[in-house]
């Protein structure tokens, strides 16, 4: 473990030196703006910002000598901080916005009232963040990075190219999501056939959901730590790769949208004590074609996803970028991916179609 001045373009240790001071300094771009209180997109980009520091603290694990205050666990534990006063900010636009204008006016002065006690939550949490924001964990954590990139410190991993170990940092992560439980929900299978896609109506759709949303949430933050990955490393790849990356956030943010109606009936019921079916029947069944509308938009990717054709294309990608640098050992160099690119571009239209030929109402979802 030492300090390691000399590193040539494109190392392993070159990459997680750009991608820690690329996200640190996002994160303090934003810190005086949270603090401030008075734009709530301030708090937004100072999360996403942590997120992303954190997903390169992850990936880059193998190469990095960090400081103590200055690993994972200690920005995760920050995060978390700005994470409670940005589901109230989530919440509050969300009704606002998306649900007061389409409730009666009897349920709109019932949820304007509970939006008054949101905003009290919103100024106990606020102060919370305001408090970590100067403390001295806090200060300690900016102090380790800013230490760091000053004088960066990596193992001896560092000094490999970048193009030796890139399968080897994103196919674990790939792996993740692409087993994750959460592909099959709703799903059925046949020995002989496969898998079975239904298109329940309305009520099953929420029993299902109802049963096993939770599985779904935590698909969704596994395809967040993979896009955020798979983003580090962009510009090693091509417009199917990016595709691909397109293709996972959207599936992030549908889930994300499911996830957030459940937060917020929770909410509404936990914490302000509505009983929703019989003060809030319109509301909740809004919420309800939500959940439902969301579920339609992602069962497209969902089959499009658990294709092995795209399982493997993806895989190929990866794998291929790595095989093409034996030939082209420097990033200055460029390569001739366009044989590979046009045997991806064939597997992204052959799954779509299927996608599409089985249920044609919901194409537009699959293509980004």
């Amino acid at each position: 473990m030492g300090q390691l001045s000399n590193l040539e373009n494109n190392t392993f240790g070159d990459w997680a030196y750009l991608a820690i001071a690329k996200h640190y300094k996002k994160m303090l771009k934003h810190e005086s703006g949270v603090l401030a209180g008075e734009d709530p997109e301030e708090l937004h980009q100072m999360r996403v910002g942590m997120r992303r520091l954190r997903t390169a603290i992850a990936g880059f694990a193998p190469a990095l000598d960090l400081p103590k205050p200055a690993q994972e666990k200690k920005v995760a534990k920050i995060a978390r901080k700005l994470g409670e006063l940005r589901d109230l900010d989530v919440m509050q636009e969300t009704i606002e916005q998306q649900y007061l204008p389409q409730l009666p006016k009897d349920e709109q002065k019932a949820v304007k009232k509970a939006l008054k006690d949101l905003q009290k939550k919103r100024k106990k949490a606020f102060k919370k963040v305001s408090k970590t924001l100067t403390g001295k964990t806090y200060q300690k954590m900016t102090d380790g990075f800013n230490t760091w990139l000053e004088q960066p410190t990596h193992h001896a991993i560092a000094a490999l190219d970048i193009d030796l170990v890139l399968p080897d940092l994103l196919l674990p992560q790939l792996s993740e999501f692409l087993l994750h439980p959460g592909w099959f929900v709703g799903v059925k299978q046949n020995a002989n056939t496969g898998f079975i896609f239904e298109t329940p109506d309305p009520p099953t759709v929420y029993n299902i959901l109802d049963e096993q949303a939770a599985h779904l949430h935590d698909l969704r933050k596994e395809a967040k730590r993979t896009r955020y990955q798979m983003e580090l490393f962009s510009q090693f790849y091509g417009d199917n790769y990016d595709q691909y990356i397109q293709d996972i956030k959207q599936i992030q943010s549908l889930l994300g949208e499911i996830q957030d109606s459940f937060v917020l009936s929770e909410f509404l019921v936990s914490d302000l004590d509505f009983e929703l079916e019989e003060e809030l029947p319109v509301f909740l069944q809004k919420l309800q074609e939500v959940r439902f509308q969301k579920w339609q938009d992602w069962q497209p990717l969902q089959k499009k996803f658990l294709y092995p054709e795209t399982q493997m294309e993806l895989r190929k990608i990866i794998i291929e970028r790595n095989l093409a640098s034996q030939s082209h050992p420097t990033l200055n160099e460029k390569q001739d991916t366009s044989q590979t690119e046009e045997k991806s571009s064939q597997v992204h239209e052959e799954v779509n179609g299927k996608v599409s030929s089985e249920s044609p109402q919901d194409q537009s979802s699959v293509q980004s």
